[in-house]
């Protein structure tokens, strides 16, 4: 077994996460087609320190991958204690009984509530400092993101910032993706989406270091310009800003013909030579239409209707939507429905909840299925959603 699979750290820094290739959902509900990681890192000064925990799935790897380096750890730094992270502690102290557990006020809290009671513990708060002699770690205070314990630690000898579950992504860490923004995009807008304030807050307070690497808890460390690309992002999706400038066309049809409206006004708007996501939200993650809803600054919603309401696909969609913070967008509506459209309706009702999203008027109504004589209502409604003026 390799302690330390890459060459993004430092003989100072030993890699000790785990891979779970395994795991299908994470938080039983979002899709993970390539697993996920558990990151976890040995921190070696004169003293020993292990910057957190990992899943209870693989706390045998993780022991032995501790032992493996031939030291003895005087401390658990407990930067989260989500089970993911925190489900291997119990173990850890029966194996170390004397490491000293250094976490949030909020962290011993929650770590008493899931039945851990460390014999040795040091509550630190944002600008706190322990000395590893020869690494000193910073600790800064990020509540909320995404819980109320939440530590970052911030290492100046490696110019590493160990960032807990912000710039993380799904993934495995052993198959580093090109594409990690992707991942790292569905990761963030889903997890942390609803905590844009306080993400904004915590990415204030770490502009004080010299970050050269991220080291998150899950997904791959991040060096270089990933470092400024992953930065640049987060301030956007923290303020809810548009990260692509285009549409996104997302449908919930039931036999395709709300589905064949949706192309007709996909192609349209690329006609116009605007960039168009469609997702179909009867057969994709909810969690990726989120995600691309998210990126761009427009959206058109195509949805029959159903049980005097919207198909609950389309229902479920916006739902998660208003519950991870959706807002500042233009979304156009069309409604399916063969005697009493009622899909409009629900749809623009759900949307009003959300704050400052503009309803481009009047919602297109189409009766069963597509005709000519709808064309010239769909290309009004395609110039009310990409029409430059300000929101």
């Amino acid at each position: 077994m390799d302690i330390n699979p890459t060459n993004k750290f430092s003989n100072k820094i030993q890699y000790i996460g785990c891979d779970d290739a395994t795991l299908d959902l994470f938080e039983s509900q979002y899709p993970l087609p390539n697993g996920m990681c558990y990151n976890s890192y040995l921190l070696l000064g004169e003293r020993v320190a292990v910057m957190d925990s990992v899943d209870k799935r693989k706390t045998a790897e993780w022991l032995q991958k501790i032992e493996q380096s031939k030291r003895t750890p005087d401390y658990l730094i407990i930067q989260h204690t989500e089970p993911d992270h925190s489900g291997s502690i119990g173990a850890f102290l029966e194996k170390y009984p004397h490491a000293t557990i250094v976490a949030s006020r909020a962290a011993l809290q929650f770590l008493e509530q899931f039945g851990y009671q460390p014999a040795h513990t040091i509550m630190v708060k944002q600008g706190d400092s322990l000395d590893l002699g020869g690494l000193t770690l910073h600790f800064i205070s990020t509540p909320m993101v995404h819980w109320p314990d939440v530590l970052m630690t911030y290492l100046p000898e490696e110019k590493t910032l160990f960032s807990a579950d912000a710039f993380g992504s799904f993934g495995v860490y052993s198959e580093f993706s090109a594409h990690w923004i992707d991942e790292a995009r569905r990761y963030y807008i889903n997890i942390c989406g609803k905590y844009g304030a306080q993400v904004a807050a915590a990415l204030a307070k770490i502009q004080a270091f010299d970050i050269q690497r991220i080291a998150p808890l899950h997904g791959c460390a991040l060096e270089g310009n990933e470092v400024t690309e992953a930065l640049r992002l987060y301030d956007i999706w923290s303020r809810y800003e548009v990260e692509t400038d285009g549409v996104l066309v997302a449908h919930a049809s039931i036999y395709g013909n709300t589905a064949a409206v949706a192309h007709c006004i996909a192609e349209q708007l690329r006609s116009k030579g605007v960039e168009v996501k469609e997702i179909d939200l009867c057969r994709s993650d909810v969690s990726e239409a989120v995600s691309q809803a998210f990126r761009f600054g427009k959206m058109v919603l195509c949805a029959a209707s159903y049980d005097g309401g919207v198909f609950p696909p389309m229902h479920a969609f916006l739902y998660k939507l208003g519950i991870k913070g959706y807002q500042s967008r233009r979304v156009g509506v069309v409604e399916n429905g063969t005697w009493a459209p009622t899909a409009g309706k629900t749809i623009c009702s759900m949307l009003e909840q959300m704050k400052n999203i503009e309803i481009v008027s009047p919602v297109l109504t189409i009766r069963s299925a597509w005709k000519e004589d709808y064309q010239q209502d769909l290309e009004k409604l395609v110039e009310g959603v990409i029409r430059e003026e300000c929101m």
